[in-house]
């Protein structure tokens, strides 16, 4: 089994779990209607944490066998044929004007349930399957140690799963997906048209035409000038391949060091060397806070910092001093603390920092890849086949890069 799917036999219900901190199997075995309900209806109460109902078994394609039709006695009517359930899918809506993903291809496959952040908990005992859409939204932590089953598998609208995990679902036998592979190429288009803005001076070139005010200045080159990429996943290695492609010379930091990867003991040092320093990593215990006063004071006065990561991974009153002692000489933050940044945040008016409302993977059309990737996904789990992008829940990402 590849260190980045997942096996789901149809009909197995996912108990053993392998080292790496996610089940070895998952099944698509589902939580089959109470007696009397009609087609596609809600879920029985039964049912182990992340199992199927008691009573039902998935056959290949997830739809349940169903025993012996009783024949019918003298001057009776036959039967219907029973229906078959179908399992349910439960959506973590986001906040409007937030589309909801569009999930028709599921009709009669599936059946769609919505909750927003206050009624989670109360319809996630219901779910075989948990789409988190609103993927800013902390509300999975505080509603999956409750009480009931829970679903087998959650997918998650993002390539981070920190706002989700918590410890109950990190030791859970529930299988993590995430979305890996729909930003990784936005979001490297966007730290280079942030490189080239600094450069460039845009952003003093912006302000002085708003002044109407005429004022030659020289910029700066970037053929020739070096990056230190942290973080080796699809979206770091994106970066890494857009920014030598006009003319940068990227090194890659990743959590360990391989081939054509550095590891964390070469950090400061490459930190120290580097015109560019673009964060990308995820938000693990191991990297929160990681860019620092200290790590600041290494970079060159010249250099250029840039998250595209997590806003947790840096402590952002250090970037201001940094800024405002001018210890490097700019940087562009994409994602922050606390969103939407406060009016009042200092770092709104710190000198050199461009900064950006969490947009840089959001490219026209985003939604609709992310709905189509959870329909792909849930075709896989549907039929039994490997799972693409789970998580090792103890890392917090997608593990084999």
């Amino acid at each position: 089994m590849s260190a980045n799917s997942l096996s789901a036999p149809s009909g197995t219900s996912p108990s053993a779990s392998s080292g790496n901190g996610f089940p070895a199997a998952v099944g698509n075995g589902f939580r089959a209607a109470a007696g009397g309900d009609a087609p596609g209806a809600g879920a029985s109460g039964g049912g182990a944490p992340g199992g199927g109902a008691s009573g039902s078994t998935a056959s290949p394609g997830g739809a349940p066998r169903s025993g012996p039709a009783r024949a019918p006695e003298a001057g009776e009517s036959p039967a219907p044929p029973a229906a078959p359930t179908v399992p349910t899918v439960l959506v973590l809506d986001a906040p409007a004007p937030a589309p909801p993903p569009r999930l028709g291809s599921l009709t009669g496959r599936a059946r769609v349930l919505h909750a927003d952040e206050h009624t989670l908990a109360d319809r996630l005992p219901k779910a075989d399957v948990l789409l988190v859409w609103d993927f800013l939204s902390h509300a999975v932590r505080h509603a999956w140690p409750g009480e009931g089953p829970r679903p087998a598998w959650v997918h998650t609208a993002s390539a981070g799963v920190d706002h989700l995990m918590c410890p109950e679902l990190a030791a859970s036998d529930t299988v993590v997906t995430n979305a890996r592979g729909v930003f990784d190429q936005p979001i490297a288009e966007y730290v280079a048209a942030l490189v080239l803005a600094m450069a460039k001076d845009l952003p003093r070139t912006l302000d002085l035409q708003r002044e109407r005010t005429w004022l030659h200045r020289e910029s700066r080159r970037i053929a020739g000038t070096r990056a230190c990429v942290v973080g080796s996943g699809p979206i770091g290695r994106a970066i890494a391949r857009t920014l030598k492609a006009i003319g940068i010379a990227p090194a890659l930091v990743g959590r360990t060091p391989r081939t054509g990867v550095y590891g964390p003991d070469d950090l400061n040092r490459l930190l120290a060397r580097s015109d560019w320093v673009v964060c990308a990593a995820p938000l693990t215990d191991d990297t929160r806070g990681m860019f620092d006063e200290r790590r600041f004071g290494v970079m060159q006065p010249s250099a250029r910092f840039i998250n595209v990561g997590r806003g947790q991974l840096v402590v952002e009153d250090d970037l201001a001093a940094a800024l405002s002692k001018r210890w490097i000489a700019g940087a562009a933050l994409d994602v922050f603390e606390r969103e939407p940044l406060p009016a009042d945040s200092p770092l709104w008016t710190a000198p050199g920092l461009i900064v950006s409302p969490h947009m840089s993977g959001d490219t026209v059309g985003w939604r609709d890849e992310l709905g189509a990737q959870f329909v792909t996904l849930y075709e896989q789990w549907e039929a039994g086949r490997p799972l693409a992008n789970v998580v090792d829940k103890k890392r917090g990402y997608v593990p084999g890069h």
